[in-house]
């Protein structure tokens, strides 16, 4: 019989805030935070408005000395590890640390010690930057920094797919753990692109949202007079755990993983494949991966950026996936209110879902005032709406053509 996983931990570091319960009821309360970027920083930048964690104080979070050696990045991955692991109860001086596993997404690393390094490169030359560059900005630097933290001697590493690189290190944890390789994972994704490289990089592309007047405005994923996404930062971190391990130290069991799927568009490094039709071959491996039939699911957490491309493309794969149930599934992006954390996204996304399940809440789609016509679903526009949910499925689909989607249940013996 196959090892269940199940999810007994959630830790998060979010534009709306940093404490689990009172992001959710902002979140649901349709509260936006999305702000304006300093304009002595920031003007004339194309973009000047983004999800930024004002919130977050990282010296105030762990130990002062080692927060000032990580990039922001990682900061923000060990606070919300530091979360999850407190929620789940685990004493790893109890556990069999090589049986865990430590497996974060993300897609640019350290952009902001980049930024700071650069600097000191050119104005004060090449022996004055620090010799902790390189491991501030690798990417694999948050898997590692929690697996010091905590003592972990499995397998640990980053994951970088773009947007899709939290679902792609959760769906890792997941194979690990059903595959009897470890009965723990720490894994999720973050990302602390919010500076001037990632405004004017994603700004030079035309992708980024430029309605600067209005931030809280700006995310309007499905919205006929969206204009792009609205950068953001943060992370989500979750554990996942094999049932029995669970079950024997008495852990209270917040959901289920139930199934992924996983392909690639192979057309552009940039733009999806307007018909979605291999975003709808990753949806349909969960049905694969979790043995369920498309109409046993009940909520979408959606990729949904606040693209022309991507959100007609999003919905034309749950179209092809789900077929006539399409028009019966509740979604919602979460995007609309926190922006897009990039290679964070996931985590947090499948944080919701897990709310959602357990809450029978509907988080809304803020600013879809006009539907565009293209994209034709229950969207949950403007409002939070009740509605009892079993499954849940979060999409993240990330440049480069990678399509990663993950399903998470009710905990059902």
């Amino acid at each position: 019989m196959r090892r269940r996983v199940v999810i007994t931990g959630m830790g998060l570091v979010s534009p709306l805030g940093n404490d689990l319960e009172k992001v959710w009821l902002r979140l649901c309360n349709g509260e936006s935070g999305i702000v304006a970027l300093p304009d002595e920083i920031y003007h004339g930048y194309r973009s000047r408005i983004a999800g930024v964690c004002s919130d977050f104080d990282p010296e105030a979070r762990l130990n002062p000395k080692e927060a000032k050696r990580m990039d922001r990045f990682s900061q923000m991955a060990l606070a919300a590890a530091l979360d999850a692991v407190d929620q789940s109860g685990i004493d790893f001086s109890k556990e069999a640390v090589e049986r865990t596993a430590s497996i974060v997404g993300c897609g640019v690393g350290g952009l902001r010690e980049i930024e700071v390094q650069q600097d000191r490169l050119r104005d004060l030359g090449f022996n004055k930057v620090m010799p902790l560059t390189i491991p501030k900005i690798m990417l694999n630097a948050a898997s590692s920094l929690i697996s010091i933290y905590y003592g972990i001697h499995g397998p640990s590493y980053g994951v970088s797919t773009a947007c899709a690189s939290a679902n792609n290190a959760m769906i890792d944890s997941l194979k690990m753990i059903r595959d009897d390789e470890v009965d723990l994972a720490i894994t999720g994704g973050t990302e602390a692109a919010v500076c001037q490289l990632g405004l004017s990089g994603f700004g030079s592309m035309h992708a980024l949202s430029e309605r600067n007047d209005e931030p809280e405005k700006a995310s309007r994923p499905f919205d006929k007079n969206r204009d792009g996404f609205v950068i953001g930062e943060g992370a989500g971190i979750l554990v996942f755990e094999e049932l029995d391990h669970a079950k024997k130290r008495g852990a209270q069991i917040l959901g289920e993983v139930l199934g992924y799927g996983v392909s690639s568009d192979a057309s552009h490094i940039t733009q999806p494949d307007d018909q979605g039709i291999y975003a709808s071959h990753a949806i349909k491996g969960i049905f694969r991966s979790s043995g369920l039939n498309p109409d046993q699911f009940d909520y979408i957490n959606a990729h949904g950026t606040s693209t022309k491309l991507g959100d007609p493309a999003e919905t034309n794969a749950i179209k092809q996936a789900f077929g006539d149930h399409a028009r019966k599934l509740s979604i919602s992006s979460t995007k609309s209110a926190i922006g897009h954390l990039l290679g964070g996204s996931g985590g947090v996304e499948l944080i919701f879902s897990l709310l959602t399940i357990r809450d029978g809440i509907i988080p809304p789609t803020l600013n879809l005032e006009e539907p565009d016509p293209d994209c034709d679903l229950d969207f949950t526009p403007l409002a939070a709406k009740e509605k009892k949910i079993e499954t849940a499925i979060s999409n993240s689909f990330g440049f480069g053509g990678h399509n990663a989607c993950i399903a998470v249940g009710r905990f059902k013996e």
